[in-house]
């Protein structure tokens, strides 16, 4: 039997799976004995443990009825699964691996150098950030109800840890206009007291770090390996390598030491709101 893998894909795989087996009332043993698969089994591959073959996969895709659309792409999943990391391209957002892996995750340590963390954005800076010229209307009210729905992962028992790292720059871009930064700078201070999120700021500096060739997250999971995730504008990337994700931890360490204490960030976030607001 081949070792244990949960890669980006085949972690992907396996929670479309289970979505796919909850949307449709179905127990993991009940499926398991309509496919005539052994739950253990089943479970593996629900948790991307095991890469379930391609007929596999598609057995599963029938007992659940599954739509031609989510079918393609986690048939897609299943044939690449076992490779150890991931250029996504931009697919819809209600199926993103990025979505899935959020609510799977106990942890999420972010680092954001121009936008607010997406977690904590407000519904007008959401709009003001997903506007793109060649969008419709319909296209932003849609990415603006996913993004905020994501935002549920901060409530209840099981809520995820949330760690920002915000630069600086982040703070004195308008979207949206003076009131609705004003608003988003707000939400930030607000969050700054759940015991479930934590935010620092590092202040615009001279000094070279990790963080000035974009954006980061690593994802922690009970049980599995971390997941480096970037984001881009038509894609996204996911490393799962160990030297690789050993790299962005060790990315956080020096960019936190230059990092103001959370209650200087708070300070720095209520004037910069007065700012706004003068």
């Amino acid at each position: 039997m081949s070792p244990p893998i949960a890669t980006p894909r085949s972690r992907a795989l396996g929670f479309g799976l289970r979505t796919a087996r909850l949307a449709r009332g179905y127990g993991l043993r009940e499926l398991a004995r309509a496919t005539d698969v052994h739950p253990a089994e089943l479970s593996n591959w629900e948790l991307g443990l095991r890469v379930p073959k391609m007929e596999e996969v598609a057995l599963l895709l029938g007992q659940l009825r599954v739509g031609l659309a989510e079918r393609n792409r986690l048939l897609e999943l299943a044939e690449h699964a076992r490779e150890p990391n991931w250029l996504e391209s931009t697919v819809a957002p209600e199926v993103a691996a990025h979505a899935e892996f959020e609510r799977a995750a106990t942890t999420v340590f972010t680092w954001q150098p121009i936008l607010m963390p997406g977690l904590l954005q407000t519904e007008d800076y959401i709009r003001a950030v997903v506007a793109l010229p060649q969008r419709t209307r319909e296209e932003v009210e849609r990415l603006t109800a996913v993004k905020l729905a994501r935002q549920e992962r901060l409530r209840g028992p099981d809520r995820l840890d949330y760690t920002v790292l915000l630069g600086e720059s982040a703070l004195r871009r308008g979207f949206g206009g003076p009131a609705a930064m004003a608003e988003q700078l707000r939400r930030l201070l607000t969050a700054m007291n759940r015991e479930n999120i934590g935010l620092r700021i590092l202040p615009a500096t001279d000094h070279g770090h990790p963080g000035v060739w974009g954006s980061f997250s690593i994802l922690e999971f009970p049980a599995l390996p971390p997941i480096v995730f970037l984001e881009q504008y038509q894609g996204c990337a996911y490393l799962y390598d160990d030297d690789q994700v050993a790299a962005y931890r060790a990315a956080i360490g020096s960019m936190t030491s230059l990092a103001l204490s959370e209650p200087d960030s708070a300070q720095l976030l209520r004037e910069v709101i007065g700012e706004l607001e003068a």
